[in-house]
This record gives C-alpha cells, sequence and structure tokens, in this order.
C-alpha cells in the first residue's frame, strides 16, 4: 500500500523530524484540516509523488515556524531554506502549488531546466556548480552517482547542477562557460555576486576531481 499523503503532523517534534527526513519536503500549515485549501494541498501532494508531503493543524507547530494558517512551506536541506507560499487572500489551487514547489525543490544535486532556473537564481547560494553532460550517455548513472556524493561535500556552501548537453534550451548554458560541444562533459563553477566562472573539461567525474575544482575555485 502506499503511505498516507500528506502525513499529520501533531506536535514540534513530529514536524522536525520529517523535514529532517528528505531532501525537499512540503508542509501545510491549516486551521481547518478539512478546508477547502487543504484540499487543494491534497490534490497537489498526488501530484508530486517524489516529495514527501506533511500537514499541521496544530496552534504550536504553526508557531513554532511563525507562520499563519493556510500557508504551505517548502524546506530544503540543500541551503537550509525554506520558501513560504501564502494562501490567505489568493487564489491559490492544486495547480499553482505545484507549480511553487516544482520551481522551489532545490536538490543536493538539481537538474537545469526552465523550470528549477527559477529556484536555482533564487537560492541562497551564492556559488553554482555545473556539470554539463550527455544524459543519453552509458557512462551518465555512474557519473551522476559521483556527483551526488560530492555534492553532499559541499552542502549548504555549493549548489550542485545538472545540465543535459542533449536539450537545445541548455546550449546558452554551454555558450555562457565558452564550451564547446567537443569539450564536454565538463564542470563549470559561476560566483553569482561577481559572476567570476570557471570550467574544466573533464572525461571522468571523480568525487577528488570535483572537490580540487571547487576548493581552489572557493579560495
Amino acid at each position: 500500500g502506499t503511505t498516507e499523503k500528506p502525513i499529520l503532523l501533531n506536535n514540534i517534534t513530529d514536524a522536525e523530524d520529517f523535514i529532517s527526513g528528505a531532501e525537499v519536503v512540503v508542509i501545510g500549515f491549516f486551521q481547518e484540516p478539512e478546508s477547502p485549501e487543504a484540499t487543494q494541498f491534497r490534490l497537489a501532494a498526488g501530484r508530486v509523488p517524489e516529495v514527501p508531503f506533511g500537514l499541521s493543524t496544530s496552534a504550536a507547530v504553526l508557531s513554532h515556524y511563525g507562520v499563519a494558517a493556510n500557508t504551505i512551506t517548502l524546506f530544503r536541506r540543500v541551503d537550509n531554506d525554506r520558501r513560504d507560499l501564502d494562501m490567505n487572500n489568493k487564489d491559490v489551487d492544486a495547480e499553482k502549488m505545484t507549480r511553487f514547489i516544482r520551481m522551489n525543490e532545490l536538490r543536493l544535486v538539481t537538474e537545469y531546466n526552465p523550470v528549477t532556473a527559477i529556484g536555482v537564481m533564487q537560492s541562497s547560494l551564492q556559488f553554482n556548480l555545473l556539470l554539463i553532460t550527455d544524459k543519453m550517455s552509458p557512462k551518465h548513472p555512474n557519473r551522476m552517482r559521483t556527483y551526488q556524493a560530492a555534492a553532499e561535500l559541499f552542502k549548504g556552501k555549493i549548489l550542485f547542477i545538472l545540465v543535459d548537453s542533449n536539450l537545445k534550451s541548455n546550449e546558452r548554458v554551454v555558450s555562457f562557460f565558452k564550451l564547446k560541444k567537443s569539450q564536454l562533459p565538463a564542470l563549470a563553477i559561476f560566483h553569482t555576486p561577481d559572476e567570476e566562472q570557471d570550467a574544466l573539461s573533464l572525461d571522468e567525474v571523480s568525487v577528488e576531481r570535483v572537490q580540487e575544482f571547487c576548493n581552489r575555485f572557493l579560495q
């Protein structure tokens, strides 16, 4: 059977455990579990199966997170940040909630596309590392595992992004770092405040190479 979505969070401990249990979680804070807003929230939960959804109507939990009733909050571990969506006096339905989640669900490795680009721009992390690679390559699953392992080491410091070089919409990203198709796969790093950047062409993605490249740039 499927676990009940969203999970009811009755107290602060439940909520804290829930948030620390996944890279990205969404909690709906409501006064009434059966309100129209809560119903729309349940619909949204069904549309985003890979993100855990929690729901709380506890006054203590709402005040602990400093939210008013009818707020949806997305918590993400990658930059210890959160995003709030206030549903009061706004006509927020399941569709808008789903879009809000898709835009803000940054993970340890976030795949870059027109929707996640918005969340990437708004991340509180000033350093972005991009792995520009062909997702169709037989080496991709392995590269991805390595990249994910490296991302763990820079959690809260650098936002790790995956850019699929096959996508037409990503050509701008590749040319931004002055890379040619022949130089891929490549790592590219970017410091948002001053647009400082560096790129490195590589055949093999290893945790050491990624670490070295990042540390050199951070220094």
